[in-house]
């Protein structure tokens, strides 16, 4: 058995899929009306909507399979992410990667592998509309165009979701995702009292870097900006973009120790951008960290108030 590759971009596949916050949420019929018609029109035995997770493939939606999920490393979708276009397996049995997997061994017993990826964007694929059979099979030319129209369905329901909780631009999470994020991770913290963080990032500059450089200039600093925090904070960091030139991120759990950590790592990895990217300019921000403890009463937003007000003394001081 060959296991599937990880994605060059995982940090920020992960960081998408959980920000659509769509794992472990029961089923939708949006979903199952286009599983229910794949199967059917398909004649194949399941049918799937399965999203890869860091070490599961999780079924928001499913015909004719009782898992709710499986490990990453024996799923035919890990690898199919893996691909720009379908990804097509007639006969598992006879396939190298697959002749000795235990999904192929024993049951479901598949045969036929079928997968769409799922994508946010070009690259960016957080799983599959997949089939699967019992049966060998081939897939002709018209039946993988209208796989493909099924397959963008799913897309569009997703992309739905995307855009209420992602910001377009960077696919980090917008203010109300981030906020829906922090009132589950506020909870977590309330009911294991443990700490928590609020930074609250604003880049210096930005309005000259679009204003000599143009905007296009401005839109790849914040996409930097935004992939940099998914490659420095922790997993289980939340992190989104407020609007405009603001980032923050929720860190729980934490103290100034393994603040500090991070927001040196990020510096680092900030340094390190500006050496590399051949840009006439240079990424600056100032950065104000306030912490918590489970039982403060403070909301939320007040506690993003409060790292933006120790982030406008930071800023004074440059």
């Amino acid at each position: 058995m060959i296991k599937p590759e990880t994605p060059e971009n995982e940090s920020e596949r992960l960081h998408a899929l959980k920000t659509l916050q769509i794992l472990d949420t029961t089923h939708e019929e949006r979903f199952d009306r286009v599983t229910r018609m794949a199967k059917r029109i398909f004649g194949v035995s399941i049918s799937l909507v399965s999203l890869i997770d860091q070490d599961r493939q999780w079924f928001k939606s499913k015909q004719g399979f009782e898992a709710t999920e499986m490990p990453r490393d024996i799923s035919f979708c890990g690898h199919a992410i893996n691909q720009d276009g379908l990804f097509i397996v007639p006969n598992a049995s006879k396939d190298e990667r697959f002749f000795d997997n235990p999904l192929v061994t024993s049951a479901p017993n598949i045969r036929f592998y079928a997968g769409y990826p799922l994508k946010i964007r070009g690259g960016l694929n957080i799983g599959t509309l997949c089939l699967l059979d019992e049966a060998p099979r081939e897939m002709d030319e018209e039946d993988q165009l209208l796989f493909k129209d099924l397959g963008a369905i799913i897309e569009q329901e997703i992309r739905s979701i995307q855009l209420a909780t992602l910001d377009a631009l960077t696919l980090i999470s917008n203010r109300r995702g981030f906020l829906n994020l922090v009132d589950y991770g506020f909870k977590v913290c309330q009911r294991n009292k443990i700490s928590m963080s609020f930074l609250l990032f604003d880049l210096n500059k930005f309005k000259a870097i679009n204003d000599q450089y143009g905007h296009h200039e401005g839109d790849f600093v914040l996409v930097k900006f935004a992939q940099l925090m998914i490659e420095t904070f922790r997993n289980s960091d939340v992190i989104g973009r407020l609007g405009g030139d603001e980032f923050v991120a929720m860190m729980t759990s934490s103290d100034e120790e393994n603040t500090n950590t991070i927001l040196a790592r990020f510096e680092v990895a900030i340094e390190e951008a500006n050496a590399t990217m051949n840009k006439p300019y240079k990424i600056e921000y100032s950065v104000g960290l306030v912490h918590f403890q489970h039982n403060t009463e403070k909301t939320p937003e007040e506690m993003i108030q409060a790292a933006d007000a120790a982030m406008y003394k930071n800023k004074k001081g440059i």
